[in-house]
């Protein structure tokens, strides 16, 4: 027990933070570059930033959406082309063409409101991913010749909006893993406090005739959750259980569309020893999805005074702060200092 533990401080104090999401962009395979493509892809591109936003997979099918759909491309800002390699099951690649289309964030939001959907929030972390593969003769952590599975898990997450990360182990500590520990879900001893990640899941694969039988148990270090997956093809099965990670990290971590409306709240911040810690933490609170408008109403040597409006009860901001690890709470209410 002690070794993996050690191993896994070794992982998270390592591993990459990870980039930025783009939220308001969507990815489209299409055939060419032709405008009637463009016309059908754009669309298509806008369904799927709003399941970014929402973390909804199935969105509500009303005249809002059909009205939506219809003025897509009026909510463009621009668009490109990409290809996009895809690893498959012989070992080939396969490059396909993908639009990527970035939308207005206003005009999406407003869309976003008048469906009454939730809203997910913006700052996310990665969710690492331990997949463990038992194929009926040995069991073995993330095998390379299932490459093009993983590829579909990260293009799914990516999709989906839900930022995902592997432990990136070297073969030399992936021989120290106890596989008989991962295989039965124990994520209490993945999950590390501070660390760069909203969480763990641990993925236990095992072939069963011509399905694969998948176990899912996702922790975010407080709530823990776990569900099955099956299918004939391997990739299928992993691709489903991304879906429903996202659904699971979106519901945890959104404000419902009846929280919704506006507030006006002054927080006191102190902490900040340069202009760069200042910046720093602006440009946190600006990027909030639930803070429209930021102001400083006092600033002196026992912190700034911010006067934030927001778009959801005060409660859901503490909610966020704490989750971000941004900002440490203080005893007193709405007072926070920048964290390190």
């Amino acid at each position: 027990m002690l070794k993996i533990i050690a191993i896994i401080f070794l992982v998270f104090s390592t591993a990459p933070t990870a980039l930025a999401l783009d939220l308001y962009s969507g990815e489209v395979t299409v055939q060419d570059q032709g405008v009637a493509e463009r016309a059908n892809a754009v669309p298509a591109a806008l369904i799927q930033v709003l399941q970014k936003l929402s973390g909804r997979r199935e969105l509500p099918l009303t005249p809002s959406l059909d009205s939506a759909l219809a003025s897509a491309d009026g909510m463009l800002v621009s668009f490109h082309y990409r290809e996009h390699e895809r690893s498959l099951p012989d070992g080939a690649v396969n490059a396909e063409l993908r639009l990527v289309a970035s939308f207005f964030p206003a005009a999406v939001d407003r869309v976003l409101q008048e469906l009454e959907l939730p809203r997910w929030r913006q700052a996310r972390q990665p969710i690492v991913i331990w997949v463990v593969v038992d194929d009926g003769r040995s069991r073995s952590l993330q095998p390379p010749e299932f490459l093009y599975a993983w590829d579909a898990m990260e293009d799914i997450a990516s999709l989906r909006g839900l930022p995902v990360a592997w432990p990136g182990l070297s073969e030399e500590l992936k021989q120290q893993i106890d596989l008989q520990l991962l295989w039965g879900g124990y994520t209490e001893q993945l999950f590390l406090e501070g660390s760069d990640s909203d969480g763990v899941v641990i993925v236990a694969a095992r072939r069963e005739g011509p399905e694969w039988n998948v176990r899912w148990n996702h922790s975010d270090g407080v709530e823990t959750s776990n569900w099955r997956t099956r299918d004939r093809d391997f990739s299928f099965a992993m691709v489903e259980g991304i879906h429903h990670l996202a659904e699971i990290v979106a519901t945890a971590n959104s404000i419902d569309a009846a929280g919704r409306g506006e507030w006006q709240v002054e927080v006191r911040i102190t902490g900040f020893k340069s202009a760069k810690d200042y910046a720093r933490c602006l440009a946190y609170l600006q990027g909030l999805s639930l803070v429209d408008e930021v102001a400083v109403a006092q600033a002196g040597p026992d912190g700034i005074v911010f006067d934030l409006v927001l778009n959801a009860a005060p409660e859901f901001l503490a909610q966020f702060i704490k989750q971000d690890r941004i900002l440490g709470a203080s005893e007193t209410d709405n007072e926070y200092h920048l964290l390190p």
